[in-house]
């Protein structure tokens, strides 16, 4: 911003400021009212008029983007395949856990397309994972603010954890705590204390963010697949045949081996990785 300043003379006659120029306005047109007199009044010009003010109504896109209340936000579970949010959304609150990866070889895919057949034919239609992984935390609400030192602290206390291998080879039926969605999951055999060391760094860093922590005694698996709903009963009557289709593959039990050396962190549309020392 620029700012004009007078000399000395001009403050002194321009002293009081805006006061001083309208009490002069006023002496002068209290003496051009008194010559003016004797002289006959003309008519205003319309341009002289006063008319009353009237406000513009704010455009409805202004009055959008600066809210009073946020609205809610509803959603069409028809556009997620009908999956239902764990929790409700709200701005500024970014879902967030963490996990393992898991990078799916050509001959995993061809078991998975054997598992969804068989559970078709049992009359549950099962849609594959898209991103496999293995879940270390349960999945926690973040503040935007937090992101920054949830993930410092969590990247400080993995500095410790080495990459190890593990790996999977017996099904089990999951299904979450709202009973909207049940997974068919391969469950891990070996690696379970590697596993555990490593939960108990990320429980730490929940703790200190007054979180939850993850569950006491974990299922650690790889959801494989899921359908929408509850239908634990329906899969765990053709688990049998299901675990048979994985047993008797065509070179052998199959096992899927996870190789833990990278620690991942999801936090809305963010991703933080966190590789662990050799």
């Amino acid at each position: 911003m620029l700012v004009g300043y007078s000399s000395s003379s001009d403050d002194e006659s321009e002293a009081g400021g805006e006061d001083t120029d309208v009490t002069d306005y006023s002496k002068r047109r209290t003496r051009q009212d008194t010559d003016d007199d004797d002289c006959p009044k003309t008519k205003k010009h319309k341009s002289d008029q006063v008319y009353p003010t009237r406000r513009l109504p704010i455009p409805g896109c202004l009055l959008a983007m600066f809210p009073d209340d946020v609205e809610p936000q509803t959603e069409d579970s028809s556009l997620h395949e009908g999956r239902v949010r764990s929790f409700k959304h709200e701005r500024g609150n970014w879902a967030t856990y963490v996990y393992f990866p898991y990078q799916p070889e050509e001959k995993f895919e061809e078991m998975v397309e054997a598992l969804l057949s068989t559970a078709g034919t049992s009359g549950v239609v099962l849609t594959q994972q898209e991103e496999l992984h293995l879940s270390l935390s349960q999945t926690v609400v973040l503040r935007h603010h937090w992101i920054q030192p949830f993930t410092q602290n969590l990247k400080a206390g993995l500095a410790r954890c080495k990459r190890f291998v593990c790996s999977a080879g017996r099904l089990k039926v999951y299904c979450n705590a709202e009973k909207t969605r049940t997974f068919l999951g391969m469950e891990v055999l070996n690696g379970h204390k590697q596993l555990m060391d490593v939960v108990q760094v990320i429980d730490k860093t929940m703790t200190e963010f007054h979180l939850d922590t993850f569950y006491q005694d974990p299922s650690f698996h790889v959801s494989l697949a899921w359908c929408v709903g509850d239908f634990t009963l329906q899969l765990r009557q053709c688990l049998q045949e299901l675990q048979n289709v994985v047993d008797n593959h065509e070179e052998g039990p199959y096992h899927l081996w996870l190789d833990c050396a990278e620690l991942r962190c999801r936090t809305g549309n963010k991703t933080f990785r966190f590789p662990l020392g050799p």
